[in-house]
C-alpha cells in the first residue's frame, strides 16, 4: 500500500468535521454516503466507506413512479391547503441550528 500525505480536519463545536478531499477521493465518497470508524486493539482508528445496502424492491418501485410521472404529468396535483397547514402545524416551529454547540447531555 502506498503511503499518502497526512490530511487534517478540524472539529466544530458539535464534533462535526469535513472529510478531506484526498480521503474522499480515496474512499470514493459522495454527498450522503456513510463512513464507518473502526478501532483496533492498539487504539489505531480506521475510516472506511460503508457499502450501501440496497432494498431490492426500492429501485423498481422508484422506476415505476418515475415512469408514471413522465408518462402522465397531468396526474400530478398540488397538495391541498389543509394538508400544507397540517404539515406546517406539525413541523413549523421546529428550528435547528447545526452550528450551535451540543448540550452537556449530548456531549
Amino acid at each position: 500500500m502506498t503511503m499518502r500525505p497526512d490530511e487534517i480536519s478540524k472539529l466544530t463545536d458539535r464534533y462535526q468535521t469535513t472529510v478531506p478531499t484526498g480521503v474522499r477521493k480515496q474512499l470514493q465518497l459522495r454527498k450522503g454516503d456513510q463512513i464507518r470508524y473502526r478501532t483496533d486493539s492498539s487504539g489505531r482508528v480506521y475510516i472506511e466507506a460503508v457499502a450501501e445496502e440496497r432494498d431490492p424492491a426500492l429501485g423498481p418501485f422508484l422506476d415505476l413512479l418515475e415512469r408514471g410521472v413522465m408518462d402522465h404529468p397531468e396526474r400530478l396535483k398540488p397538495m391541498e391547503g389543509a394538508l400544507v397547514q397540517r404539515i406546517g402545524a406539525l413541523v413549523g416551529d421546529v428550528a435547528v441550528d447545526l452550528d450551535a454547540p451540543l448540550s452537556p447531555e449530548d456531549e
